[in-house]
């Protein structure tokens, strides 16, 4: 029996719709179906960028998802069983029934081929939804909408583009139980090769690392404090040891797939990139941040210091100290970070120094509550963790248990709502700090004690964690270096919680 002819479902009434046919060729369908069919293990070898929404003809649509299901069940995925399944499908009636499935296997091609032909039909159906996307962004540009003025359309635009090219295809929507299990299960047998290590990025910490499992891709996490208790130099500590950790192995289609660390995007609002390298230069080297900035160092520690630049400039750490961004820009050059060298970690220091930009809202919590959804949806798009840092408002000052809670963020029920997870940074020698009484005094001797007891210690508090439990973990932390540590576990200061 003669193959069924390929489907042609274009309109072809006159040349202005010819010209305007959707790139797609159901012959390569066909032949890549029929491989399937007749050689059910080279499915195999196509490997996992082509999905059943590429296909161009809907029947081959459903054929391939049903293939692939009864392939990834261990079933047999041939005519005669694929038949019954499709036995109430009117387009598998319409196209002969199983006498069509019989005619895709007697003309398929060798199986060794399979892979030319799916990409072949995963390029066309790339083509389409380039055309799809350029269409909409003509029509937006052309007509307008009250509600997106030019730079909103770019973003979406870009969004859309880089969808595109990361996962071919411009929106997921509903994602099979099944597919977001077989994630689930490949997270978990991740975590299970490295021996019950970190399912998550480790943020250098061990403590840390062990109360929060690592930095998990899709979270948005919020780290906030009051001013000088150094929640940027954490952020810094966490970037730096992230990207010096890097290390990637290739895949066979030629991307990198990162099996330790991370490339880092630090958007450093507040200060300027010289700031925090030279607070970086400082963690490195163990030579103090204050005496490199006065030049207050000998030869010997300049050595150090230059041994440490040649290290931090080896890492993947890239630093944006635009000033006052906008979150459409944060997001746009954070997608392109990833598009060219690759993304695993974004850090942002601070939050509320983000705008929306032009006509925002002008009720600032409103405005922080679109930021914190649009770093919540920045960290799902990229699948990365994302650190945000926060301010907290004065009320701790004025309360005599200064420990931040998560009433103490600023503007904080969008914060506390959309974050994955909530840390505070608290060090009580700071406050104690500022009470020191008249030197030679009783009161000053009790003082001393209990400086003594506190002086380089630091407590990051979890105020929120929705994979796993709230407490808090104890850090050792170096003024000079500005630098956070971990605690000797044979200390007598050291307390596990």
């Amino acid at each position: 029996m003669a193959l069924v002819p390929a489907l042609d479902l274009r309109p072809v009434s006159n040349d202005l719709q010819v010209a305007h046919v959707m790139p797609s060729n159901i012959e390569a369908e066909q032949a890549l179906l029929g491989a399937l069919l007749y050689d059910n293990a080279a499915f195999e070898r196509l490997g996992d960028h082509l999905q059943a929404r590429h296909f161009f003809e809907p029947f081959h649509q459903r054929l391939y998802a049903a293939i692939e299901t009864n392939v990834r069940k261990g079933q047999l995925a041939e005519p005669i069983l694929l038949a019954e399944q499709f036995n109430r499908d009117p387009a598998f009636a319409e196209l002969g029934g199983i006498r069509y499935l019989a005619a895709l296997v007697d003309r398929a091609p060798p199986a060794a081929n399979a892979p030319d032909y799916a990409r072949s039909v995963y390029d066309l159906a790339l083509r389409r939804d380039l055309i799809r996307i350029g269409g909409e962004i003509s029509t937006q540009a052309q007509q307008g909408d009250a509600e997106l003025d030019a730079r909103d359309q770019i973003e979406q635009a870009e969004q859309q583009l880089y969808q595109l090219a990361e996962t071919g295809g411009v929106s997921s929507g509903f994602v099979n139980f099944s597919d977001a299990l077989q994630g689930a299960v490949a997270m978990a047998a991740e975590a299970h090769a490295r021996d019950g290590g970190l399912a998550g990025l480790s943020t250098g910490l061990i403590d840390l690392d062990q109360k929060i499992g690592g930095m998990h891709p899709s979270d948005l996490i919020i780290l906030a404090a009051r001013p000088s208790m150094g929640k940027t130099s954490l952020a810094c500590n966490v970037a730096f040891d992230v990207a010096r950790h890097y290390a990637w192995e290739p895949q066979p289609d030629g991307s990198k797939k990162t099996v330790s660390g991370g490339v880092v995007a630090f958007f450093s609002l507040e200060m300027s990139a010289e700031q925090l390298a030279m607070r970086l230069l400082a963690e490195v080297s163990g030579v103090s941040g204050d005496r490199l900035r006065k030049g207050e160092i000998d030869a010997s520690e300049f050595g150090r210091v230059r041994d440490a630049a040649l290290e931090i400039q080896e890492a993947p750490l890239y630093i944006d100290a635009t000033g006052g961004i906008t979150l459409a820009k944060l997001t746009a050059r954070a997608r392109r970070l990833k598009r060219m060298v690759g993304l695993d970690l974004v850090v942002v220091d601070y939050l509320q120094l983000i705008t929306t930009g032009a006509g925002g809202p002008e009720n600032r919590v409103q405005e922080v509550s679109m930021i914190t959804q649009g770093l919540k949806a920045l960290a799902k798009e990229l699948s990365v963790p994302v650190m945000a840092l926060s301010q907290l408002s004065r009320q701790v000052e004025n309360r005599e248990d200064k420990k931040p809670q998560l009433s103490d963020l600023r503007e904080s029920g969008s914060i506390e709502q959309d974050a994955d997870m909530v840390m505070f940074v608290y060090r009580e020698s700071y406050y104690l700090s500022r009470l020191e009484p008249q030197p030679n005094t009783p009161e000053h001797f009790e003082w001393q004690e209990k400086m003594d007891k506190v002086m380089g210690l630091a407590e990051i508090i979890i105020g929120k964690q929705r994979h796993g439990p709230i407490g808090t973990v104890r850090l050792s932390f170096n003024e000079d270096l500005t630098k956070f540590g971990n605690l000797a576990r044979d200390s007598a200061r050291y307390d596990q919680h």
